[in-house]
């Protein structure tokens, strides 16, 4: 089984904008041998995003995403210690908190992310776009 770990602009594309993921991600929503799992850092960024005015959503995030996120077959994970911890051993390519927190998770998980994001080439997770 294939473990893949949202970026927070797939979730969203995922739900409300499926035309906007590239063919292989499309492919791999598809796909049953692939387990997707979505970070609560994601349900972090998506609330600091709408409150700053940055992310158009049909609703509060408070209203709609808990229903969203349990409808939609996502494995739903916490944010975890190792994870924070691991912050401290990533190189500092950029500073968006969120972004190192998904690659933190992700390599303490063993899982791949996915993302159009170039910026993650850089660390050492691997990326599927």
């Amino acid at each position: 089984m294939r473990h893949l770990l949202l970026d927070t602009h797939v979730f969203l594309w995922s739900q409300f904008a499926p035309s906007k993921l590239t063919p292989k991600l499309a492919e791999l929503f598809a796909a049953e041998d692939v387990c997707w799992h979505l970070s609560q850092i994601s349900v972090l960024e998506i609330q600091i995003k709408y409150d700053l005015g940055k992310l158009e959503l049909p609703d509060t995030p408070q209203k709609f995403l808990p229903n969203l996120i349990r409808d939609s077959g996502l494995n739903f994970h916490t944010l975890e210690n190792k994870a924070i911890f691991m912050l401290g051993k990533l190189p500092q390519l950029h500073r968006d908190p969120f972004d190192r927190l998904l690659i933190a998770s992700a390599l303490v998980k063993g899982w791949e992310i996915a993302t159009v994001d170039t910026i993650f080439d850089q660390y050492p997770v691997q990326i599927v776009n």
